[in-house]
């Protein structure tokens, strides 16, 4: 999970990924999404790969990648146990500034 982390720290890999989720793209395609050279583009998708994030298949002389979404499922696991904390927080503020409302209006 550490190495999904790192791989989405970074905006022009993020970039990537929002693309390859709209369907597989080339290394190419992928390039002309970021202000970067050729190089870096190959950069972020050996992180993303090595992440588990894309795998790569070779047509003819093209590389194609894909969105690999299992590593993003198994992050999204790990911060379910934080999305219930927040949500109860919220729910319990949302309580509060409710009785809040209903406190000011009694008093009008």
């Amino acid at each position: 999970m550490d190495a999904v982390l790192q791989a989405l720290s970074n905006h022009g890999r993020r970039t990537m990924l929002a693309e390859l989720k709209r369907g597989p793209a080339t290394v190419n395609q992928l390039a002309a999404l970021l202000p970067i050279a050729r190089p870096g583009v190959s950069r972020h998708l050996r992180v993303l790969r090595e992440a588990g994030l894309v795998e790569v298949r070779q047509h003819a002389q093209f590389r194609e990648y894909r969105l690999r979404p299992e590593p993003l499922r198994e992050l999204d696991t790990w911060l379910g146990g934080y999305r219930d904390l927040w949500q109860r927080r919220l729910t319990d503020l949302h309580s509060e500034v409710e009785r809040g409302k209903r406190e000011r209006e009694e008093r009008a």
